[in-house]
């Protein structure tokens, strides 16, 4: 069963009901599940706001409407400064390809795998452990590394951890204790709870349960997508490292080496991790072209927003605390224009991987995501975000903004809630008549779908 960490005393509720956490100074209290701080949000949220523009005018498309658009935040290729390590990319956008095919790719090679790295140590089947990964770091400096759990399958599962975000006092106040140390100590409280459920679980009707499974933590503050040391947040103490980015960079180069040729990849994560997934995913996915081979893009909760749902002072803000001009990928030339550059990355990677399969999870309400867009509202001095308009931008990122892309599926839910995939409701929840579990197994067989109530 699900378990929700209790709201911490201190915090406070606005009138409209989610957590005000760019006005109010909360007290945080050390959890050893770090993954679970997110639900300190999800307990507060609710959707009493009036929408910020026009009416409470609803979205609801039937099970099966027009296809959308990519999924998360963007992707990082060849970074703008090239500092961030790891394996790049090539300035070669590419071309857009079929995308009925993906499902059935060749067991073909087309070069040499670009991984330097030293092979991950070897371990039995089924069975978790912590490797340290040198250079790797959290936002206090301390040294950190992955998990991995070798499966018999011959696909690979590479899940980026979400929970929170550190980009002004009150979300550092609320998020650092839990990103800060994140070892092998932290790593082995998940994998009785976390990383034995879900997606993670070895159970019947699981498309990846025999897969190998890497699992990268989250202690950056900067949703794996950060490349800034020493990083400076406002009336908060001391210097940070922003370098989720840079991190992601070291783990692949050793997951690479690892598994160079999987018959199949899943690159996934929740919250702040489906951004990170989806920040990631161009540098991953054109890292294994040489093997030619399914790389699917699987977004909970983490999806890219438009100018007008999430505001322009809030990307830029999170662009300068992360050094995000350092990870963004060069040859999108719109992704460095001031202001908003989500949707713009989101682009970017979709046409740069057209002939691959993406999905997005999200709650058509969730009030976890909301309360991190409040801050942008209101030219960044903050406010109530109503469920309606999210859900108006969920809706427009699927049938406005990449209208006909019949690679991209999501799946929306009812409700303020907050990530689906480490939990009981990637098996048991149900859509329109369609499973989570059934949806997640139709898009890695090729078969994109649009599902919402």
């Amino acid at each position: 069963m699900r378990q929700v960490a209790p709201r911490p005393a201190t915090s406070t509720v606005t009138e409209g009901g989610l957590p005000a956490l760019r006005w109010h100074h909360t007290e945080v209290t050390t959890t050893p599940t770090r993954w679970i701080v997110a639900c300190v949000l999800l307990a507060a949220c609710s959707d009493e706001a009036p929408p910020l523009g026009e009416g409470d005018s609803s979205s609801g498309s039937g099970s099966s409407s027009s296809p959308g658009t990519p999924d998360g935040t963007g992707v990082a290729t060849t970074a703008g400064s090239g500092n961030a390590d790891g394996p790049g990319t090539t300035d070669d956008p590419g071309t857009t390809a079929d995308p009925g095919d993906t499902a059935d790719t060749e067991d073909t090679t087309t070069g040499e795998p670009p991984w330097e790295g030293e092979p991950l140590p070897e371990g039995r089947p089924g069975q978790w452990q912590w490797v340290d990964i040198e250079g790797t770091e959290c936002i206090d400096g301390s040294p950190t590394g992955l998990g991995v759990r070798y499966g018999e399958g011959d696909g690979l599962v590479i899940y980026f951890e979400g929970g929170g975000g550190c980009f002004d006092f009150a979300t550092c106040s609320l998020f650092y204790s839990s990103f800060a140390n994140f070892d092998q100590n932290a790593f082995e409280l998940l994998v009785p709870s976390l990383l034995s459920s879900g997606i993670f679980a070895d159970e019947p009707g699981n498309p990846v349960r025999d897969w190998s499974f890497v699992y990268i933590p989250y202690c950056t503050g900067d949703v794996h997508a950060g490349d800034q040391d020493q990083g400076q947040v406002d009336d908060f103490f001391g210097d940070h490292q922003f370098v989720g980015y840079r991190n992601a960079g070291l783990d692949l180069e050793r997951i690479g080496a690892t598994f160079p040729e999987p018959d199949h990849v899943l690159i996934t994560g929740i919250s702040a991790g489906g951004y990170g997934a989806a920040y990631n995913y161009d540098r991953i996915a054109t890292a294994y072209e040489y093997a030619n081979i399914p790389v699917t893009l699987l977004d909970d909760s983490g999806p890219p927003m438009s100018e007008q749902y999430a505001p322009t002072c809030l990307q830029e803000q999170w662009r300068q605390m992360w050094n995000l001009d350092n990870t963004l990928p060069a040859e999108c030339g719109d992704c460095f224009d001031p202001g908003g550059w989500a949707i713009d990355l989101a682009q970017h990677i979709r046409q740069r991987h057209s002939d691959q399969r993406f999905g997005l999870l999200s709650y058509l309400r969730d009030g976890t995501i909301r309360t991190f867009l409040a801050g942008g509202l209101n030219n960044c001095i903050g406010g109530i975000y109503p469920g309606a308009d999210y859900e108006a931008g969920l809706v427009e990122l699927r049938d406005d903004i990449f209208p006909d892309d019949p690679g991209f599926g999501t799946y929306y839910v009812s409700g303020i809630g907050h990530t689906f995939l480490p939990f009981g409701a990637y098996q048991d929840l149900e859509v329109s008549g369609v499973f989570l579990v059934d949806w997640v197994s139709d898009l890695l067989e090729g078969n994109a779908t649009h599902v919402s109530p």
